[in-house]
């Protein structure tokens, strides 16, 4: 069925359709839960993030080595750096040669296969000298078994029914062990030495490792804490909108990403895409950041590659996560198309080759950067779905402020498809190409896209 002319798909207000979070005050109103919103940092506006997997970026995997291509990335359009954990690992039950990154032994130490805290300290003076942030990732679900808290706070850990410590609960992560947020001694622990990574070394902000399963009101109490320190950026491995209203600046688009593969396996069609932001818009509000990809360390160890998830699609998706309302992101080795699947617990350096896609992600970096309709959150503009007349292929859109407009086409098929435009495209022009747009509509090839600009 053919979508209705022009209809719009911005967000609304997050209000009283809202869950609250665990020990928070049932009388809280919905204007007072949005009032207790953090707003999100300026610096934040137009933010590409780039997530950093540090043992296979580099065929030396150390902070030293990554330090040689910060320039690079500041040059391919990345503005925030997720560091995958760079904590030490745990040895008890370790999973491969090197472990898991999330088997964390150490909240405020550095792993010794990537350097030293000096070494990071450098890094981290390097980014912020090119204008890069950095955040790292925090595993406050679960710790390594030999962490010292085990010995020294075994309150701090959950149990089974006869006392023994447990890994999380309906999981194969049997290198963790996970911990028991009703103590409310472990929550101090665990906020000072957030603290201290801002306090003490300087960063940025922190992605969240799987964020639903630790309290809600502990992330509000350190995002609360944070602040006072300096204005941070907080992102979720989560799709709840609670996180926004309480805590975080940014969740995953976890839905995108499934709908988008099984786009490009041939399973659905764009009109999917149609029913998912229906239902977000009134799910989560105009300034909550999402996360848009087609990979990231997850997809590409566990699932597959780009390469492999979309074919010759991979650039028309792309484009489609760089032009959504949301915040992009790159992961290390999608700028090379790297083809392997990264092993997780081994030493597998990426293939840099000679970068082959690294040209078009600096320009979608670059169109994000200097159209301040594609700006994050309430920085940036609505969205409103345009008629083709292939609708049910062809993902179209308008995104428009005061200073800029653009109109996107992209064809979610591998069959050309005739176009309408379903605007006025009148002296606009292809972002990509410099080609104007041709009378009232054109044909798309498949997995063609353009981005018209005036």
């Amino acid at each position: 069925m053919k979508q209705a002319l022009s209809f719009f798909l911005g967000f609304s207000l997050l209000m009283a359709s809202c869950t609250k979070p665990q020990e928070t005050d049932s009388n809280i109103t919905a204007m007072e839960q949005v009032s207790q919103r953090s707003n999100p940092a300026d610096w934040t506006k137009d933010v590409v993030i780039y997530e950093v997997n540090l043992r296979q970026h580099t065929e030396e995997g150390t902070l030293r080595a990554f330090m040689e291509d910060l320039p690079r990335l500041k040059a391919l359009g990345a503005d925030v750096l997720w560091m995958m954990p760079v904590h030490p690992i745990g040895l008890k039950n370790r999973k491969g040669g090197l472990g898991s990154y999330y088997s964390v032994a150490d909240y405020r130490g550095i792993n010794p296969e990537f350097g030293s805290m000096e070494d990071f300290k450098a890094m981290l003076e390097k980014a912020h000298d090119l204008g890069i942030k950095v955040i790292i990732d925090w595993v406050a679900n679960h710790t390594a078994w030999d962490h010292p808290w085990a010995d020294a706070h075994p309150d701090f850990y959950s149990r089974d029914s006869v006392g023994n410590m447990i890994p999380p609960i309906g999981t194969d992560w049997s290198d963790v062990t996970q911990l028991n947020y009703e103590n409310p001694e472990l929550r101090a622990a665990m906020l000072s030495d957030m603290r201290f990574w801002i306090e003490e070394v300087g960063i940025d902000g922190f992605r969240c490792d799987v964020a639903d399963w630790v309290p809600l009101d502990f992330w509000q109490a350190a995002r609360k804490e944070l602040e006072t320190i300096k204005p941070v950026f907080m992102l979720a491995e989560s799709e709840n909108p609670d996180h926004h209203i309480y805590a975080f600046d940014a969740t995953y688009s976890w839905e995108l990403f499934h709908i988008i593969t099984e786009i490009g396996a041939g399973h659905r069609n764009a009109l999917s895409l149609d029913s998912m932001f229906e239902k977000n818009a009134t799910r989560f509000a105009p300034e909550d950041y999402r996360l848009n990809f087609i990979t990231n360390h997850d997809e590409n160890s566990w699932k597959e590659t780009p390469e492999a998830l979309f074919g010759e699609g991979q650039k028309a998706f792309a484009v489609l996560t760089f032009t959504l309302p949301g915040t992009g992101l790159l992961y290390s080795g999608q700028e090379a198309n790297n083809t392997k699947m990264l092993a997780f617990f081994e030493k597998d350096p990426i293939e840099w080759g000679d970068y082959a896609h690294s040209d078009f992600y600096q320009q979608l970096t670059s169109l994000k950067h200097k159209n301040s309709a594609l700006w994050n959150g309430n920085f940036g503009a609505a969205m409103t779905r345009l008629e083709t007349g292939k609708n049910d292929d062809v993902f179209a859109f308008q995104r428009a402020d005061e200073s800029s407009s653009l109109w996107v086409y992209i064809n979610l098929s591998a069959s050309p498809a005739d176009i309408l435009y379903g605007a006025d495209l009148t002296e606009a022009k292809d972002y990509f190409s410099g080609s104007a747009a041709k009378g009232e509509g054109e044909t798309l090839e498949g997995w063609g896209y353009r981005i018209y600009i005036r």
